[in-house]
């Protein structure tokens, strides 16, 4: 298996999705700098990970989304290939309309970073089959731009399809419409969440169910 995470100026969760997803499926993984044109052949997965691309000035992903090597991420996914993005990588999907709707600031207005409980609401995607007949998981959550807002028919369209992932289980930490904490495309193979499977793959961190995620995508 073979996987390619993809490091932006500004990027902090870049070695952490790296070691993550080699710990938890023995893959390998290159780290593919933001101005390379081109991604290696034969991915079976991409991951944008979490931090501040370019400082979140402008907005938070905006100036990520035109790196050079999003043309090829887009080009990737629009071919099925797994993509994944963790917290600002779920940022950047959604300004280069690989996901549907937007980040906003966190509703009180305060970057938040703590452990949460999810709802996995659809375990039947390629990130969610090997949690099985489990319906909960527990992540980190570490941002200030959080709060996922969309239309009443665009949400409406995303719980209708099934296309609502993950949901914040005993509060919502930022404000989210509809708790929603993580959404996947039409296809199946985009999925955008803010918490981090990347510092939730080790019984160590607090939780191993990053790893199930992982292990999911790559199984």
């Amino acid at each position: 298996m073979k996987a390619a995470v993809i490091v932006f100026p500004g990027s902090n969760c870049d070695r952490d999705c790296a070691v993550g997803v080699e710990r938890a499926t023995g893959a390998t993984v290159e780290m593919i700098w933001h101005a390379e044109p081109q991604l290696p052949k034969g991915l079976d997965l991409i991951v944008l990970p979490g931090g501040f691309s370019y400082g979140d000035y402008l907005r938070c992903g905006a100036m990520a989304a035109q790196s050079p090597v999003m043309k090829a991420v887009v080009a990737a996914a629009n071919d099925g290939v797994p993509t994944l993005g963790i917290c600002n990588g779920f940022q950047i999907l959604c300004e280069a309309r690989l996901l549907p709707g937007a980040l906003l600031r966190n509703e009180k207005l305060k970057y938040i970073c703590k452990p949460v409980d999810l709802e996995i609401v659809n375990g039947n995607t390629r990130f969610t089959a090997a949690f099985g007949e489990r319906r909960t998981a527990r992540m980190t959550i570490g941002n200030g731009e959080g709060n996922f807002f969309a239309g009443e028919d665009l949400l409406n369209r995303l719980e209708g399809e099934g296309q609502v992932v993950f949901r914040y289980a005993n509060e919502n930490p930022n404000g989210s419409a509809r708790n929603i904490a993580g959404i996947i495309n039409q296809q199946g193979n985009v999925l955008g969440m803010m918490p981090h499977p990347d510092r939730a793959f080790e019984a160590e961190l607090g939780s191993a169910d990053g790893a199930v995620l992982f292990r999911s995508v790559l199984g």
